[in-house]
């Protein structure tokens, strides 16, 4: 065969027409077993998730998924962290360079238990951070913790209601400015995009 025929070689490389398509994903996250724990659970046959927790700010994150970025290796590069402390400044300019890089953000305003909070009920005023644990007990109706490993499996059944809820949510917000609407998040793109593969 030719070699200009040939058909490059790697995980890149697309069957057309078929259901046999796989995409892979680098999810690099803020938190080091909160969200990681939650995204590691997907079973999406289709999709090969490699999920990363760092523990650094935004900024850095981002710096990190824009040097891991490699069509050879990642079809979708996420980034996923919250507003928390971190500056105003400094989660501006973090998402705006994840755009900039063609880097997509998963991102939540005040804290990633908000997207937890949103399967049960949607909320649209701000809250301390420490008060979602306190929420996520009594919806749970259990002690919530932190690096669960279960927790996406005990909200898989109400996870369209949070879909909805967090798309609802942001549309409250216009012009939309992630570090101050509070509270916000897009932590449903990803699901969605991950979903997308379950068959």
């Amino acid at each position: 065969m030719n070699k200009r025929n040939r058909k490059p070689q790697g995980y890149s490389s697309r069957k057309v027409n078929t259901r046999e398509i796989r995409q892979r994903f680098l999810i690099i996250c803020e938190g080091e077993k909160t969200e990681p724990n939650y995204f590691k659970s997907f079973r999406v046959p289709t999709v090969v998730i490699e999920v990363q927790g760092l523990g650094i700010n935004p900024s850095k994150i981002v710096d990190q998924a824009i040097e891991s970025q490699n069509p050879e290796e990642y079809d979708q590069v996420w980034c996923v962290f919250d507003r928390d402390s971190w500056t105003e400044v400094d989660f501006h300019n973090a998402i705006k360079k994840a755009k900039d890089a063609g880097v997509q953000i998963a991102y939540s305003n005040e804290s990633f238990e908000l997207w937890y909070v949103l399967h049960f009920e949607f909320l649209n005023t701000g809250i301390p951070r420490s008060d979602y644990l306190k929420k996520l007990n009594q919806l749970l109706g259990y002690k919530y913790s932190k690096n669960s490993d279960s927790i996406y499996e005990e909200l898989l059944e109400r996870q369209s209601h949070a879909l909805k809820n967090a798309e609802n949510l942001l549309k409250q917000y216009k012009p939309c400015n992630p570090a101050r609407d509070n509270p916000s998040t897009t932590v449903h793109l990803l699901v969605q995009e991950l979903n997308r593969f379950i068959r």
